[in-house]
């Protein structure tokens, strides 16, 4: 996970802070030394140069938020079925007057769009009005935990830049106290709490970024279940009076 980090944390140096040309000529000894280092050294450098204590709370937020991010991923795969094919056999069972075959492929099947068909079934003797209520507030139900989770995900997509920003400020503190100390404002004094603020500042709007497309990921299988839903719902109640199934008025 170390290595991520650091990984991580010299992609944004080199996306935010690109060397010029003429300074890569001017120090040719430098990359022949990170070249025979290896990148895997100069990358556990650059985030040890961010200071483990602040660059420390990015990356706690990045491995609870991508918790949060697996576990819905694992969740909405599992509660993603082949809707048609359900669909088709709950027909089939309804179409013979098998209200309770058709239950029990409802049943036996995972997922919220199961559980909501199963739910109308239940009550498919009681109207059509009250299997279309069942319905709709079961497919509320549904819906809530399917989003169960995803508020911490934006939380810490909403920190990490936060966070990035207090090794930000504590850093150009540091450039401060060292312009104090000295009585002279020169590169050499400066350089190092800048590179602390610039490293901490870039790893925390990795982290977001990184969070923000697994929750965009997310959000768009949501998206496509919900809609799933919606059609079963439909397509239930059309079977129902398609077949003109028996129920109370």
């Amino acid at each position: 996970m170390k290595k991520l980090f650091a990984m991580l944390a010299l992609m944004g140096v080199l996306t935010l802070g690109s060397v010029p040309v003429m300074a890569q000529e001017a120090a040719p000894a430098e990359t022949a030394a990170v070249e025979e280092g290896g990148i895997h050294k100069e990358l556990k450098t650059k985030f040890i140069e961010g200071d483990a204590g602040f660059m420390s709370l990015p990356a706690i937020a990045l491995v609870i938020g991508l918790a949060f991010c697996i576990e819905r991923i694992v969740y909405l795969s599992l509660a993603e079925v082949n809707t048609k094919k359900l669909m088709a056999n709950i027909e089939a069972a309804l179409e013979k007057g098998d209200v309770e075959g058709a239950k029990n492929i409802a049943r036996n099947t995972r997922g919220p769009v199961a559980s909501i068909c199963y739910q109308g079934l239940m009550r498919i003797d009681e109207g059509i009005d009250v299997v279309e209520r069942s319905v709709v507030s079961y497919g509320g139900v549904q819906a809530g935990y399917l989003e169960k989770g995803c508020s911490w995900i934006t939380l810490f997509i909403a920190m990490a830049p936060s966070l990035g920003f207090i090794g930000t400020v504590v850093g150009m503190v540091m450039a401060f106290d060292k312009i104090q100390q000295a009585g002279d404002i020169s590169p050499t004094v400066v350089a190092g709490g800048m590179k602390v603020a610039l490293i901490t500042t870039i790893f925390g709007l990795i982290v977001a970024l990184v969070l923000q497309v697994f929750y965009n990921y997310i959000l768009s299988k949501i998206e496509a279940i919900t809609s799933q839903m919606e059609d079963s719902s439909i397509t239930l109640l059309d079977i129902i009076m398609k077949y003109n199934l028996k129920y109370k008025k």
